[in-house]
């Protein structure tokens, strides 16, 4: 095998607008299959994006013996099951962020992952393939900003939009699960451990009943992290590492544009430099990561556990609020 044949179940803005094109610019990858509720849709979307077979149900699209792995961007409480009925349909998947709605819900989905130890699961943190995330773990690793002492991360943008789903409590809506999930994942990711102590706060929007405004500090072995995310705010995305003697700032940490370079600082000793990144695209660098994992049959690069770990992190941050 050297490439895989994606089914993507949902015909959802970030699969259409991002990650299927993204996919099928992957060398390794070859993006076979669409379905939505509405077969109409998913025919449309099939035609627009160039994909050869379309599907008027989730259900038929996993019974195709010709798909191999699936990508799911359903809708937060849609994430867990639609994985498991993937997994039980024999085909490997890469699931969109958050994995599950809390803790116990991954939890589950690991446990029916070991059952399929020769599928793959992982969640779609994408910007963990992004060359400046990996330079700016490196400089850590290399002691080059000292030792890790904090980190500080805003992620920020507007959308008031009632019928939108980030907008919607009980499809696991709210910024936390949207948006907040990147802090805490790239805070876990730059300590390599997991948080000792997390406080929390957040505000409440009376009509939809999601966080529109979350901020916390995780406390490590190693050191802090700080967060604060938004769904009602002007759109702004910064992530600020300080380390014992130098501290490094990434410009646009999440949604890195794949048609343009970019570029993070590192400052130490009074001197600012700059490390520059060429355009990459890193849902493609994702997929094919991914694919690469399914064809030598080795462990994916963000493990389920991660995915769990930061669904439990999650669920800390909502029990100092007061929500269990």
């Amino acid at each position: 095998m050297r490439t895989i044949r994606w089914g993507i179940i949902s015909t959802a803005k970030i699969g259409i607008e991002k990650v299927i094109p993204a996919i099928q610019q992957a060398d390794n990858c070859e993006v076979k299959a669409i379905a939505s509720r509405s077969a109409d849709n998913a025919q449309t979307a099939a035609q627009k994006l160039g994909i050869s077979h379309s599907y008027g149900s989730y259900e038929k699209l996993l019974a195709d013996s010709s798909i191999d792995a699936v990508y799911n961007p359903l809708p937060n409480h849609l994430h867990v099951p639609k994985t498991v009925a993937a997994l039980k349909a024999g085909k490997h998947v890469l699931c969109e962020k958050p994995i599950a709605l809390d803790g116990e819900e991954a939890q589950k989905l690991l446990a029916v992952s070991r059952k399929y130890p020769n599928l793959k699961v992982m969640e779609a943190f994408m910007y963990r393939f992004h060359p400046q995330w990996q330079k700016a773990k490196s400089l850590i690793a290399n002691g080059k900003i000292g030792r890790l002492q904090t980190v500080h991360s805003v992620f920020a943008y507007y959308n008031d939009d009632p019928a939108n789903i980030r907008n919607k409590a009980d499809m696991g809506g709210g910024g936390l699960m949207d948006i907040g999930c990147y802090c805490i994942s790239l805070s876990r990711y730059l300590f390599g451990e997991e948080p000792t102590n997390i406080s929390g706060y957040w505000k409440i929007d009376p009509d939809f009943e999601t966080d529109y405004l979350s901020s916390g500090t995780l406390q490590f072995a190693g050191g802090t992290a700080t967060f604060s995310c938004s769904t009602q705010s002007t759109p702004h995305q910064q992530v600020e590492i300080l380390g014992t003697h130098g501290r490094i700032v990434i410009d646009i940490p999440f949604n890195a544009p794949p048609d343009k370079a970019t570029r993070l600082w590192l400052y130490k000793e009074g001197n600012r430099k700059e490390i520059s990144f060429p355009a990459v695209n890193q849902y493609t660098l994702q997929a094919q990561a991914f694919a690469k994992a399914v064809i030598a049959d080795d462990p994916v690069p963000i493990p389920i556990k991660d995915a769990v770990d930061n669904m439990r992190t999650i669920d800390r941050f909502r029990e100092s609020v007061g929500q269990k």
